[in-house]
C-alpha cells in the first residue's frame, strides 16, 4: 500500500471564471484509461475545461500522460480494486484503511466544489465507473455526468429477451426491470445529473424509458485501438488463394494483474500445446494453411523475462525470423515445429487486429478483441479477477463472441468448430460490433459534455 502526495486545491487554477472546472472521478485502472480517452478529446474542444482528477482506486498513473493534476490523497489498496470479486479481498482493504480513505475522498470532493464556488467558478464532475463515483458526484452538490462502464443489460438479456439462468437468485440482478437498480437510477435521474453515457445501445434504450438523460454514443473502450498498418483490404483475382496461404494467427491475452496473469499464462500455454498437437494430427484446416502464429500481448505491468521463461519451459526456442512483422524492436520470436510465437509489450493494438481469434483470460482486452468482430475463447482462472464467476458474467456480456471452456485441452475442439462454421463467424462479427459499438465514442462524449455541463 502506497500513498501519493496530494496537490493543493489551488494548483494550476486560473483566475478567470468563464472556463469550466471539471473534476473527474474514476474507480479502477480500466476506468482511469477510459476517462483519459474522453479527457484527451475534451482538451481538443474549443474552450476546453480545466481538468482535475481524483482516482478512487489506485494511484491514477494514466492521468499523468495528460499532465492532469490529482487532488486529495490517492492510494493503492491490497485488492487492487477487485474487492467485489472476493469477500476476503474486501476485508483486506478494510484493514488497509478503506473506510478512512473513502471518507477522506468524499470530503475532498466536497471541499473542491466549495472552493470553486467560492472563487465564482463554474464547476462540474464527471464520474466514470460504477455507483461509487456516481454517489460521490451526487454528494458533491454540483452538476455531474456519468459514464457507466460496469453495468450492461447484456448481463441479463439480449435483443430477444431475458437470458435463461440456472440460479433463480439471479433475478436480483434485474428485479426492478433494469440491470441498474432503483437507487442507481435515482442518482442518474437527479436534476443535477446532466448526462448519462451507458456502454451500449441496449442499456441506453432501457434507461431512456425513465426520466434519465441517457445518451447513446458508443463505448469509449473501443477508442485508441488503431493499428500501425492499414486495415482496408483490396481484393484481387487470387484473394482466396492468398487467404488460404497466410498463417492462422491467434492472439493470447493473459491479463495485466500480477501474480494472477502468470498463472493465466501457464493455462494459456497448455491450450497452445493442445492446439498445436491437434493442428499437427488432423487436417481440419486448409492444407496450404500450415503455419500457426501466436501473438502474446503482454501488459507492460508484467515482468517480461518471467513471461518468456515460462514460454521456453513449454518447449519454445528463440528464433531470428517471423512470418508476421510487428512494430516492436524488443519483441521476442520463438519457434516450435512449424509454429511461431511472438512476445511483445509494445504492439497491443496490432496484436488485436492481426489475430483471427484469441485465447483470453482478461477483462478489458477480451472485450476490445470481441469488439473488433472476432471470437475469443476463455478459460476461467483462479482470480481474484478472472475467476469462474467473472468469466461466466463476461460470457453473458459478450454473447456468442466469447466461448467458455472449462479446461485448456478443450480449446482445439472449439477452434475446429469455429472454422467449420463460417456462418457462425459472421454472426460473431456482427454481435461483437453491436455489443461494443463503433470507435469514436470518446469524441462524442466530449462534445456532449461541452454542451451540457457549461
Amino acid at each position: 500500500m502506497s500513498d501519493v502526495s496530494p496537490l493543493p486545491l489551488t494548483s494550476k487554477i486560473k483566475e478567470t471564471t468563464s472556463r469550466l472546472r471539471l473534476l473527474v472521478l474514476s474507480n479502477g485502472h480500466g476506468e482511469d484509461a477510459i476517462a483519459v480517452r474522453i479527457l484527451k478529446e475534451l482538451q481538443w474542444q474549443p474552450h476546453p475545461p480545466e481538468i482535475f482528477a481524483l482516482p478512487l482506486v489506485g494511484e491514477g498513473h494514466a492521468y499523468q500522460k495528460l499532465e492532469i493534476p490529482l487532488i486529495g490523497s490517492v492510494r493503492t489498496m491490497p485488492s487492487g480494486g477487485f474487492i467485489y470479486m472476493d469477500g476476503r479481498e474486501f476485508m483486506r482493504d478494510l484493514r488497509g484503511g478503506l473506510l478512512q480513505l473513502t471518507f477522506n475522498q468524499i470530503q475532498t470532493v466536497r471541499h473542491w466544489v466549495r472552493f470553486q464556488q467560492k472563487l465564482g467558478n463554474n464547476s462540474a464532475i464527471l464520474a466514470v465507473g460504477d455507483i461509487v463515483p456516481l454517489l460521490f458526484a451526487w454528494l458533491s452538490n454540483t452538476n455531474y455526468a456519468f459514464v457507466g462502464t460496469a453495468r450492461s443489460e447484456y448481463y441479463v438479456r439480449d435483443e430477444k429477451g431475458l437470458l435463461k439462468r440456472k440460479n433463480t437468485v439471479t433475478w436480483l440482478e434485474h428485479f426492478s426491470g433494469s440491470v441498474y437498480h432503483p437507487w442507481e437510477r435515482w442518482l442518474m435521474s437527479r436534476s443535477r445529473c446532466k448526462a448519462v453515457f451507458p456502454r451500449d445501445s441496449l442499456t441506453t434504450k432501457i434507461l431512456q424509458r425513465r426520466p434519465i438523460p441517457a445518451v447513446d454514443v458508443g463505448n469509449p473502450m473501443m477508442d485508441g485501438l488503431e493499428p500501425t498498418f492499414p486495415t482496408a483490404r483490396f481484393y484481387s483475382s487470387n484473394v482466396e488463394q492468398q487467404e488460404l496461404a497466410r498463417p492462422l494467427i491467434i492472439t493470447l491475452l493473459p491479463g495485466s494483474r500480477a501474480p494472477e496473469a502468470y498463472a493465466n499464462w501457464q493455462k494459456i500455454l497448455i491450450a497452445v500445446s493442445a492446439l498445436m498437437a491437434s493442428f499437427q494430427e488432423q487436417d481440419w484446416l486448409a492444407p496450404t494453411r500450415g503455419t500457426l502464429v501466436f501473438l502474446g500481448a503482454i501488459a507492460p505491468s508484467l515482468h517480461f523475462a518471467s513471461i518468456h521463461q515460462i514460454l521456453q519451459s513449454h518447449g519454445w526456442h528463440p528464433h531470428s525470423n517471423s512470418p508476421v512483422q510487428i512494430p516492436d524492436s524488443e519483441a521476442l520470436v520463438f519457434k516450435q515445429r512449424n509454429a511461431y510465437f511472438i512476445l511483445t509489450q509494445r504492439a497491443y493494438n496490432d496484436c488485436l487486429h492481426l489475430g483471427d481469434l484469441a485465447i483470453a483470460m482478461a477483462g478489458t482486452a477480451t472485450e476490445q478483441f470481441v469488439g473488433l468482430g472476432k471470437p475469443a475463447i476463455a478459460i476461467p482462472g483462479n482470480g481474484p479477477q478472472f475467476n469462474p464467476k467473472f468469466a461466466e458474467a463476461q460470457s453473458r456480456l459478450l454473447g456468442p463472441s466469447l466461448i467458455l471452456v472449462e479446461q485448456p485441452d478443450e480449446v482445439p475442439q472449439v477452434v475446429r468448430s469455429l472454422f467449420a462454421n463460417p456462418d457462425e463467424l459472421h454472426v460473431i462479427a456482427e454481435n461483437g460490433l453491436r455489443r461494443m459499438g463503433k470507435a469514436g465514442a470518446s469524441r462524442r462524449i466530449a462534445e456532449c459534455l461541452m454542451k451540457r455541463l457549461y
